[in-house]
């Protein structure tokens, strides 16, 4: 189940963030969790599991129906059971967006595109 960042989630979500190379330092952690609470162009979404959080998607939204794909974790837990893409097809079905990745997320992205295109033409 995806829902929008509340700050009573913010230890859970910089868990989940440090799962990035990038994001490892505190500091770091601490940074972009601020600037995901500040600026109303960037979200932070949350996965839930049953009672559990899994996962985190960052996205900063652009004017023109696009968002870019900042950051995308799943706890190694519950990896490689298709959650990190489900994800993504949810935020794109809710929010009827357009996703583009950034360096970080680019690659993880077009698979997830590769994979919807290839279960469509079977």
């Amino acid at each position: 189940m995806l829902m929008k960042f509340k700050s009573a989630y913010k230890k859970i979500a910089m868990g989940l963030l440090s799962y990035m190379p990038e994001e490892k330092d505190v500091k770091k952690l601490q940074e972009t969790i601020k600037q995901y609470e500040e600026h109303e162009n960037c979200q932070l979404y949350l996965w839930k599991e049953g009672e559990d959080i899994v996962g985190v998607m960052g996205l900063h939204f652009y004017g023109d129906g696009t968002a870019e794909l900042k950051h995308l974790c799943v706890n190694p837990s519950y990896r490689e059971e298709g959650i990190g893409r489900t994800m993504v097809q949810t935020i794109k079905e809710r929010l009827d967006l357009s996703l583009v990745g950034c360096d970080q997320t680019k690659e993880f992205l077009e698979t997830c595109e590769k994979r919807e295109t290839d279960e469509v033409n079977s």
